[in-house]
């Protein structure tokens, strides 16, 4: 595992720059999915790619999670398009946006995410898995949705992920089938080979995305009806001059301070962003093979900065982002060098690049996806889940389906919903036990124990036989509800009138004796 203390970029480079070329390679046409299926400019994705990479890094100490646009926001732009006069007055509301998550990060609000139970956690990363399997199978077989990387189950169209994947297979292309599994095989031999993955200059993705490249340029040469072409190339936009690119950029636009529709933005994409990216700086940071944990606070900071970076020239939103985050990982990863190096990898690509990159099939890259995807869904995984308690499972279960059948926010609530169901249901029969000890009825009041214990302590004591001889036990009992005490104190007023003979112990005060 090595020493966190050599941890220092400038000592993983090896490691680091080979991952941030395949997370660019990967981000470049999520950059433009992204901005696509919002029906904003395809450079504003481009933008928001490169601030989130060059910018977050700076600030945040997360070490693997990777930043750029976020699928989770299409929706919301979709909307604010609508709604809004002009582009520049969304960028208004990303630049608003960030300004609050500055005041989050320095409020100290990133806590919140600490509220999240590790089975729900889980269960997220292994619906984004399932997600990202289905959503770039189509892909994989040279089938163009329109909407690369997306991870909503129902897409801005109508369409859902399981229409998707029919659809392509009733438009199978040879060609990208067969770089898929060339892609697919170099991946799975350089995950198995140790000798292979000890090559940290030449790492699996990379080199997947370099054969499946070179074998579609012989496909080109030998076989042009196989070869893959057009919608199925990644299609990044060509700049000339230095006009060309200052063309592209936009102003927000500040007369539109005062519109309530912005401010409404403004608040939507705070939560849509800052959601995602706190869910996302967990999520890398289970991964992480070193167990480093990030500043919460500080990572609302970072993405505050880059989002009003992005805002002010032109740029979606930014958030970290799972699928980026969980590839940097797998390609091998060790510290925050590669999200910047991805961020100016791809600036480099858009100023210099485009024709070159513009090569790529976007099968070559979907297989990457979906070796990813697998390692987050991994049948172990569920295994592991299944084996413990259904106060585990069952939130896991759930928050993979919610995700699967809505969106990841949608989904990500619902299954916090159903974590702090269960998590209140063991409080529920745990805080309060009743046994018997010889003769008596004892009841042990374990923990705290909170209203949400009254009913069922309300419900132990009036069933008490009349006469019978009870023991009240507090001697582990750490808080107890005012509520609660009042269904004691009633208790102790009752219990002579139906012949019950009380005994306390273990309450170390005379809280139970004070008047209401």
């Amino acid at each position: 595992m090595g020493n966190n203390a050599n941890l220092s970029p400038l000592k993983n480079l090896r490691a680091d720059v080979p991952a941030a070329v395949v997370v660019a390679l990967v981000a470049m046409p999520l950059c433009l999915g992204v901005a696509l299926a919002s029906g904003a400019p395809l450079i504003s994705g481009l933008i928001a790619g490169v601030v989130g990479g060059l910018l977050v890094p700076l600030f945040s100490r997360s070490h693997l999670a990777v930043s750029g646009p976020t699928p989770a926001i299409v929706a919301t732009v979709l909307v604010a398009m609508q709604v809004l006069p002009s582009f520049s007055a969304f960028l208004l509301a990303v630049v608003i946006a960030g300004g609050i998550q500055i005041v989050l990060g320095i409020v100290r609000a990133g806590v919140v995410a600490y509220f999240f139970p590790s089975a729900v956690i889980q269960g997220i990363l292994s619906a984004i898995g399932i997600i990202i399997i289905l959503k770039q199978f189509p892909y994989a077989i040279g089938f163009d949705l329109g909407e690369f990387g997306g991870q909503d189950f129902i897409s801005a169209h109508g369409e859902n992920t399981f229409s998707g994947v029919i659809a392509a297979l009733t438009h199978l292309e040879w060609g990208a089938l067969l770089i898929s599994v060339l892609t697919l095989s170099i991946l799975i031999t350089w995950d198995k080979v140790a000798v292979l993955r000890k090559q940290t200059w030449l790492s699996g993705p990379l080199m997947a995305v370099v054969f499946g490249t070179l074998l579609n340029a012989l496909l080109l040469y030998a076989v042009p009806e196989l070869a893959v072409s057009g919608q199925n190339l990644v299609n990044l936009p060509i700049i000339h001059s230095f006009a060309d690119l200052r063309g592209m950029l936009q102003m927000p636009d500040w007369g539109m301070i005062g519109s309530k529709s912005v401010w409404v933005t403004a608040v939507a994409l705070t939560f849509i962003t800052s959601l995602e990216s706190l869910l996302s700086i967990e999520a890398a940071d289970k991964l992480d093979t070193y167990k480093r944990r990030t500043p919460l606070d500080r990572e609302l900071l970072g993405q505050g900065i880059a989002n009003v970076a992005s805002g002010l020239i032109g740029g979606l939103p930014v958030a970290a982002v799972i699928v980026r985050s969980t590839a940097n990982v797998a390609a091998g990863a060790r510290t925050k060098a590669s999200a910047f190096l991805h961020g100016l990898f791809l600036l480099l690509a858009v100023l210099f690049l485009a024709t070159l990159m513009n090569r790529i099939p976007l099968a070559a890259l979907a297989s990457i996806l979906i070796f990813v995807g697998f390692k987050l869904a991994h049948p172990s995984i569920f295994k592991r889940m299944f084996r413990l308690d259904k106060s585990q499972y069952l939130p896991f279960v759930i928050t993979i389906v919610a995700i699967l059948l809505s969106s990841l926010i949608t989904g990500v609530v619902v299954g916090l919903l159903a974590g702090v169901f269960f998590v209140l249901k063991a409080n529920y029969h745990s805080a309060i036990e009743i046994g018997r000890e010889g003769s008596a009825y004892k009841i042990a009041l374990n923990r705290e124990v909170t209203f949400v214990n009254k009913a069922r302590l309300s419900h132990i004591l009036e069933r008490l036989p009349k006469g019978a001889e009870v023991i009240l036990d507090g001697e582990h009992v750490g808080f107890i509800d005012h509520d609660v005490l009042e269904v004691i104190r009633d208790f102790e007023r009752s219990a002579p009138l139906r012949g019950i003979r009380l005994r306390e112990q273990g309450f170390d005060t005379p809280v139970l004796r004070a008047p209401v």
